[in-house]
């Protein structure tokens, strides 16, 4: 890992989760740095969570080892804070909690070679920041050759969050990244729930994609769901859908979210939002370097105020995949800014 992410550390580089648990944060090395990051630890099963907290009182919290961003709240108009991401908790079959929702990454690479590669699990790298103005926070994850990486980089500021992914090729081959950022972003009800700017851009239908963290909505009846499963990303033959029968272009600049919706756009502006009424605030998506935006909401057929409360926007490469040539690093990632501060 040190090959692909080199940078001078202000604590030991690759901080397992492990240590992280293990140790309270005032024994970590350089505690009295983190705390002056506005970051600190809590542990949770094997793993821990990051929190990152501006002097304003804008927070947001992540999981370790899985890299899940479980919360993002920022001041808003009327004084105080609000949850803008959606999440939810359940039991497994051995005890242990499963989360889901918030802002995680879905991202998949492979070469004609036979190399294909995920990151499943995510080491803190760096630290840097203050409360006064933005946090910092940088996490890496390395295929087991050794020779493609991904760097996960999380920036609090007082009216906005950003998620930035640097992947670096460094093998002798070009590699393809496919999938997208998954984003739950909570709303009253996608009754209230409304898409502005989205007029004039191209979509194609698609079943919805099911990342590792997505929250899965049920089906009306009674038949199997059908999704786009993160395992098929890569998908050839038949798998292809014919892109004419199932595409249109967007002709709503107020797009209601109150019916089910998956939907795949192109040609889309470099930001959209999504107004809540309900809520009465809203949020400004902003992309970079991906060229798609995926877009899915479970209706509002669901009990109102629960756990599908929720649309999913995602900056993705799930059409045509993204092109890495040997020896070179793309960038892409989303920024949730907030008007409403």
């Amino acid at each position: 890992m040190a090959t692909l992410f080199n940078s001078a550390l202000p604590f030991p580089r690759n901080i397992s989760p492990r240590t992280l648990c293990s140790s309270s944060v005032k024994t970590l090395p350089d505690a009295d740095y983190l705390e002056r990051c506005g970051v600190s630890f809590t542990g949770i099963g094997d793993g821990c969570v990051v929190k990152m907290e501006l002097g304003n009182g804008t927070a947001a919290k992540v999981m370790l080892p899985a890299g899940l961003v479980t919360s993002y709240k920022p001041q808003m108009w009327h004084g105080g804070t609000m949850e803008l991401l959606q999440t939810s908790v359940s039991q497994s079959k051995n005890g242990a909690a499963l989360i889901r929702g918030g802002l995680s990454l879905a991202l998949a690479c492979q070469n004609d070679a036979g190399f294909s590669w995920s990151p499943q699990a995510w080491d803190l790298h760096q630290v840097t920041g203050t409360p006064r103005e933005s946090i910092r926070v940088e996490l890496t994850s390395t295929s087991e050759q050794g020779n493609v990486g991904m760097k996960h980089i999380i920036t609090l500021e007082q009216d906005s969050f950003n998620s930035e992914i640097v992947v670096c090729n460094s093998s002798s081959s070009t590699i393809l990244l496919a999938g997208s950022t998954v984003c739950h972003l909570a709303v009253s009800t996608p009754d209230a729930a409304y898409a502005i700017g989205l007029q004039g851009s191209d979509y194609f239908d698609r079943p919805p994609f099911q990342g590792n963290f997505s929250i899965v909505p049920p089906t009306r009846n009674k038949s199997p769901s059908k999704f786009w499963p993160f395992n098929k990303l890569f998908r050839k033959g038949e798998e292809n859908i014919n892109r004419q029968a199932e595409s249109g272009e967007e002709d709503d600049d107020c797009k209601h979210l109150a019916e089910i919706l998956s939907r795949i756009y192109t040609s889309t502006p470099q930001s959209l939002t999504i107004m809540d009424r309900g809520r009465r605030n809203s949020v400004t998506v902003r992309r970079q370097g991906f060229k798609e935006v995926y877009i899915m909401s479970p209706g509002s057929e669901h009990e109102w105020y629960s756990k599908y409360s929720y649309i999913c926007v995602g900056h993705a490469a799930h059409l045509e995949p993204v092109i890495i040539d040997s020896q070179s690093k793309w960038s892409g990632g989303v920024q949730l800014f907030n008007p409403n501060y």
